[in-house]
């Protein structure tokens, strides 16, 4: 069965594809949650607009996300963190945290691009890798203890 997608799916596909799905999957977990609607002429019409919107939108993010990451590759990102005395912290530092310490620094980065195997735990030097756009940058991270 034939579905178009109103949102990301994870495995799947992006917001306004065009999919070939089982027509269990379709009819019993991705229209009744509206994840996706059955691929009729009409929809087709509906939603082709709609994509060809969303990918202009998303050249342009492309293209904003390029440009950050060119100036991400000789940055040094600062943060603090309450940390016991043999410098282990408190509160690991997850991507999300990572992303918005980067946005104050204005860097738009999304946390999904960025590549960590585990929470940084630790005080010191760490080298951070972003994925995307097809680019892979790494910067670096030094954690501080607070006080």
């Amino acid at each position: 069965m034939k579905v178009i997608l109103l949102n990301d799916v994870q495995k799947l596909g992006r917001k306004y594809d065009i999919k070939e799905v089982s027509s269990g999957y379709a009819q019993n977990l991705l229209i009744p949650t509206g994840l996706a609607v059955a691929a009729t002429g009409e929809a087709l019409k509906r939603y082709s607009q709609q994509k060809a919107a969303l990918d202009g939108e998303r050249k342009i993010q492309d293209e904003l996300l390029s440009k950050n990451l060119q100036g991400l590759s000789e940055f040094v990102l600062t943060v603090q963190g309450k940390a016991n005395e043999k410098g282990h912290l408190f509160a690991g530092l997850h991507k999300a945290e990572i992303a918005k310490e980067l946005e104050a620094n204005h860097i738009m980065i999304d946390p999904e691009a960025i590549v960590l195997e585990h929470a940084i735990k630790e005080v010191g030097e760490h080298m951070i890798e972003v994925k995307a756009a097809g680019k892979s940058v790494k910067f670096k991270l030094i954690v501080e203890a607070l006080g």
